[in-house]
């Protein structure tokens, strides 16, 4: 079983990510986790907190010249913002008065002060609640969307495996605001193969593939960051080359569409999750939208166990790739819409945590928009829910087996 975990704070001194279940001999670059690790630094929109951070992972095991060892893959990406938060942050008990109001006003005395004023739509409240902290900085510091750069890292690994096997994943914004753009479903065959698509998203401030759309969203990430608000947005993942029957139809925690909605749902922000057509699908009478299955020469994008010769392939992708949380061999499509951040510089009314008295809401410092960025957190998602589904069907405790499993199932598939 493909699994990872994730350790450390916000402004602690590290994050820590141990990922389980590779296959050994998987060529592993840190190069390319680090460039994995600055698309997410980067985008339109963010704060103070990425000019300071430079993340690099350090592998501490699992990997040897080059190669993994089929052993777990330990990393750690230092937090470079953790200097001038080590008091605050210690692991260590303060001295009796370290931390209270009264100390100074000096900027370690105000960072070790509690923070008591939740902030709406952050986790700051229902954390405390839930475990009665007094400060609710033992809540935000885990609860933020920091978290996601050891999440990025692991999913490097697992995007490493599928290019083994030809899968490639991209993503970009599709909507900021009240801004839309087109997304795969909408574009041209050769518009959405993953290199041009992520070329694209690259070139634009916002990762937005269309560059006039790409313009309207930079100046609406200005208008909020004036106002001292925030904006969400939509974002699309896709993955193509993946073949049929990933996934399993047999049990409702097996369906990889309800696995790949759990893993977008659980990145900090994410309000809601499509596949393929989605909602928009749902208003279409059944005639309109499920895909018709057609015999013959195979679309550009779609899964082909020998090309030049005819297979099973669909003329449309409004099913995003997958039927009955089984894999249809077409491109992979995935949407998650993420609200906009819950740290506003003009702050909502709230409520003192300690006096039950009315208080604006706590300010820590933060971005005006993390869509851009959360691209990139949603492909490591998608590569991470696809690397598992591949080695739950076809196994191997090496890279070399796992090949020669794929192959075999390709060879099997293209004689039907």
């Amino acid at each position: 079983m493909l699994r990872f975990l994730t350790a450390g704070e916000s402004h602690g001194p590290a994050l820590t990510v141990v990922v389980d279940g590779l296959p050994a001999g998987l060529p592993v670059s840190r190069q390319a986790i680090d460039r994995e690790l600055k698309r997410r630094q980067m985008g339109y929109g963010r704060g103070r907190r990425m000019q300071i951070e430079q993340d690099q992972v350090e592998i501490l095991g699992g990997v040897r010249h080059g190669l993994t060892l089929g052993s777990p893959v330990s990393m750690v990406i230092r937090n470079r913002d953790h200097a001038s938060w080590q008091r605050a942050m210690s692991a260590d008990p303060l001295p009796p008065r370290e931390g209270l109001a009264d100390e100074g006003s000096s900027e370690a005395a105000w960072r070790s002060r509690p923070v008591t004023r939740p902030r709406p739509g952050h986790a700051d409240l229902a954390g405390g609640l839930k475990l009665g902290f007094a400060d609710l900085r033992h809540v935000l510091e885990r609860a933020s969307a920091r978290e996601t750069a050891a999440r990025v890292a692991a999913g490097a690994l697992a995007r490493r495996l599928l290019e083994e096997l030809g899968i490639r994943i991209a993503g970009h914004v599709v909507g900021l605001g009240d801004i839309e753009a087109p997304g795969v479903l909408e574009m041209a065959p050769q518009e959405m193969d993953p290199q041009e698509l992520s070329r694209r998203a690259e070139e634009s401030p916002v990762r937005c593939a269309h560059p006039e759309i790409s313009r309207r969203m930079v100046e609406a990430i200005d208008r909020a960051r004036e106002a001292g608000d925030t904006l969400g947005g939509v974002f699309e993942v896709v993955a193509t080359g993946v073949p049929p029957g990933l996934g399993s139809y047999t049990h409702w925690d097996r369906r990889l569409d309800g696995r790949l909605a759990q893993a977008f749902m659980a990145i900090p922000g994410v309000k809601g999750v499509e596949v393929g057509a989605g909602f928009a699908g749902c208003r279409l009478a059944g005639s309109r939208l499920h895909d018709p299955i057609a015999y013959g020469p195979v679309p550009p994008g779609q899964y082909c166990p020998q090309q030049g010769r005819p297979w099973f392939f669909r003329p449309s992708n409004r099913a995003g790739g997958l039927e009955g949380g089984v894999t249809t061999g077409q491109p992979v499509v995935v949407r998650a819409a993420i609200k906009p951040l819950a740290t506003l510089m003009r702050p909502l009314p709230s409520v003192d945590w300690l006096t039950h008295e009315p208080a604006e809401a706590a300010v820590e410092r933060s971005d005006v928009c993390v869509v851009p960025s959360a691209v990139v957190v949603g492909e490591a998602a998608l590569a991470w829910v696809l690397a598992q589904a591949v080695l739950e069907k076809f196994g191997g405790d090496s890279l070399a087996q796992l090949v020669r499993a794929v192959e075999s199932y390709r060879q099997e598939l293209a004689g039907r």
